[in-house]
Order: structure tokens, then sequence, then C-alpha cells
């Protein structure tokens, strides 16, 4: 019952008018989309879920105390704000992603290109965060300086339909100052063996930040292709000569 209104929970449907902008298509949308990913959770679960995804449609944001806003819940909003905190606390459950995995599986071509990328959600008047650290700010680098932030990494894995349209098929924020962590590059490497568990073969593509031994050996391992950007100081060794990437000339 996609983009039916029928399929639309009751309790939402106060919120419709608030929101004109949001045609009931959409809503229908939504509720079919959560109900395909929780499907095998608990009640609770569900709601969350469902919540969530309603939430940030409606208000267009992704904090906590904007989602809240637009669920028109009886109890407080900070108590509602601490519900939501909680399950967003227990992480994605794992049937909840392969839920989402297994339909995604069956959108994309044999082989996909997947590509992976870290970027930063900065914080920089961040005092309280959990594990905060610190991250290069993407919107502030130059060719010469680099400029640093309170902040979270993020690492993304995004595979590409046959029409060239992004799916996102990894993404985590991850810290330095976490418990346990132990590294970028071993944050990668989840993102490369999940792609390869879904499919069996891809292709990686990556920027000049995974030019690395490391990035190379890893798909290797695991037989996969990889296209990685080179960095200017990367040496390449042919027959004729050793040199580096825009140095390096074909043979006499």
């Amino acid at each position: 019952m996609v983009g039916n209104a029928k399929a639309i929970p009751k309790r939402y449907m106060t919120s419709m008018p608030l929101y004109p902008e949001i045609p009931a298509k959409s809503i229908g949308t939504f509720s079919w989309f959560s109900n395909k990913i929780s499907r095998k959770l608990s009640k609770p679960d569900k709601k969350f879920t469902a919540d969530m995804a309603y939430g940030m449609l409606a208000s267009g944001s992704c904090l906590l105390t904007d989602i809240v806003d637009t669920l028109h819940e009886h109890s407080k909003k900070v108590n509602s704000v601490e519900r939501l905190t909680r399950h967003l606390n227990k992480g994605v459950p794992g049937k909840a992603l392969n839920s989402y995995l297994s339909p995604i599986r069956k959108w994309l071509p044999n082989e996909p290109v997947v590509h992976i990328d870290d970027s930063d959600i900065v914080k920089p008047d961040g005092r309280k965060f959990e594990a905060l650290g610190l991250v290069r700010d993407g919107s502030k680098n130059t060719d010469t300086k680099n400029v640093y932030e309170k902040g979270y990494p993020v690492t993304e894995a995004c595979a590409l339909t046959e029409n060239g349209h992004p799916v996102s098929i990894f993404s985590e924020i991850h810290s330095s100052e976490e418990k346990g962590f132990t590294s970028i590059n071993d944050v990668t490497f989840s993102a490369m063996e999940r792609a390869a568990s879904l499919f069996g073969k891809a292709t990686f593509v990556m920027d000049r930040g995974y030019d690395d031994n490391k990035m190379f050996l890893k798909p290797d391992s695991m037989g996969q292709d990889y296209v990685i950007r080179l960095t200017a100081r990367r040496k390449l060794l042919f027959p004729w000569e050793m040199g580096s990437v825009n140095t390096a000339s074909g043979p006499a």
C-alpha cells in the first residue's frame, strides 16, 4: 500500500495539516519503508523506527528535539527525547540492518561500483559530547592549510545502481577517543568486508586520502577490484624508470 493514505499510522494523522508540504503519498511511502525495515523487531523498536523516519521527514531535521515536536506525544518533551536517545544508544539492530540490506542487493548490479569516503561532523562548541575528538574541517581546509575542529569522523560507503544512483551500504560515526578504538583503517576495512559479503565482488573507488599500501593490500586479499586516486608524493616503478605520479614519463 505504498503511497496510500490508509497506510499511515493514526498517531501521525494529526501532524499532516501541520506539514502540507509533505503529501500523503510520501507519508504512506515512509510507513511502508519503516515497516519493511522493522518487521522483525520488537514493538518498541518498531515504534522507534517509525517515529524517527516520520520525525525527520516532517521536521526536515535530524535533531531529536525537532523530531519530537512532530510526534505530538502526550508525555513531556524531555521524556520523549530520552526515549529516542535510549534506542539510539543501542545502535542499529542486526535484524533491521539485514532487512535494509537484503532489498538493496536486488536493486544493484552484479559487481557494483562502491564509493568509500570519509567526512566529518564538526562540533566546535561541544563540551560534553562522548568521546569528542579532533577532525579536519573539510569546509575550512585549503591546499596549504588544514583546519582542525572538535568533532567526529564519518566513514560512508555507497554502491551505485544501474542509473548511477548512490545507495548507502555502510555509515559509521567513530572517534579515536572511544574505548576499544583501533584505527580509521579498520573502519574502512569493515566497509569493504560488508560490500564483499553483500555482493561477492565489487570495485572500490576511493580518493587520495586512501593512497596507502594497506588500502591496496586489503582489497587484494579479498579478491576485489579497486581504483584509488594517488597523491603527488606516490612513487611509481616502471621497467624504464622510477618517478612520481607527476614526473614519470613513458618509455623512450
